[in-house]
């Protein structure tokens, strides 16, 4: 099922993204109610209609295209968190996060994307990193690259002994343990700031114009698309114990992604001195 439909036309879900942002989450784009925010774990961790409504008209698109898939979407897992097991399942799993920078969305900035990505067995096949306000569309696909609007994009390397530029998890979100890892960043040679949107940061990975992330958590939603474009854009991943990112959990973290290998390495020793 998944083979056949992996060498099919993928043109159908890039179509789907776009509606359902075009349905749900655009229209509501500067346009929210008091009453369509609410905050979930605090007043740094929000959701909106619009998150749940994208992520409803995503899974009934997505699961439509192929049927027999799972969906594991961060609004479905924060209502039932047993849908997390589908990431380990026989299934093909769409994990989908409807409105990546669900801040930056609530207050009009339009560094917000919907991302969705495909994976099989814990295999991250093709991803889609949408970012409606400002129309652009990347796609990976596992050995094919990555693209940016149809043009390829590659990561490349920084230039020699320029300052690396890495977005980190903001400090809100981190304990005591990961806020002294972080730390190791604020070294000569390294300008950490905080994370945006995770997806648009992966994208700026990918396209050469960030040079590494180093994140403290590990939900798919917010990863998954954004591991696949960077590997297909040419750039790496790794966790602190040095494997790849495991989307099913259970990873050292913090990890990084990056541009090339050699400033993941340089990142992840930094970290881990510090921690």
């Amino acid at each position: 099922m998944i083979d056949q439909f992996l060498t099919g036309d993928l043109s159908d879900v890039e179509e789907a993204v776009r509606k359902a942002a075009a349905a749900e989450i655009m229209p509501r784009f500067r346009q929210l109610a008091e009453h369509e925010i609410i905050e979930k774990n605090g007043p740094h961790d929000l959701v909106t209609t619009a998150d749940r409504l994208a992520e409803q008209h995503l899974a009934a698109s997505l699961t439509s295209l192929l049927p027999g898939s799972a969906v594991v979407g961060e609004e479905g897992v924060h209502a039932d968190p047993s849908i997390l097991g589908a990431l380990g399942g026989d299934a093909p799993v769409w994990i989908v996060d409807p409105v990546d920078g669900t801040r930056q969305f609530v207050h009009g900035d339009p560094g917000f994307a919907t991302l969705v990505a495909l994976a099989h067995h814990g295999e991250l096949l093709v991803s889609w990193t949408f970012a409606p306000a400002v129309d652009e569309m990347a796609v990976a696909r596992r050995g094919q690259g990555a693209l940016l609007n149809g043009e390829p994009i590659r990561s490349g390397s920084p230039e020699p002994g320029a300052t690396l530029e890495v977005a980190i998890s903001h400090f809100d979100f981190t304990t005591d343990a990961e806020k002294r890892a972080l730390a190791g960043l604020s070294t000569p040679g390294v300008a950490p700031r905080p994370c945006g949107s995770a997806g648009l940061e992966y994208l700026k990975v990918a396209r050469g114009q960030l040079d590494a992330l180093a994140f403290t958590w590990e939900n798919a939603w917010d990863h998954a698309a954004g591991l696949l474009l960077v590997a297909e854009a040419g750039g790496t991943s790794a966790t602190l114990a040095g494997e790849p990112f495991r989307i099913i959990g259970g990873n050292a973290l913090p990890f990084t992604a990056a541009r090339d290998e050699a400033t993941a390495r340089h990142i992840l020793s930094l970290l881990a001195a510090a921690g």
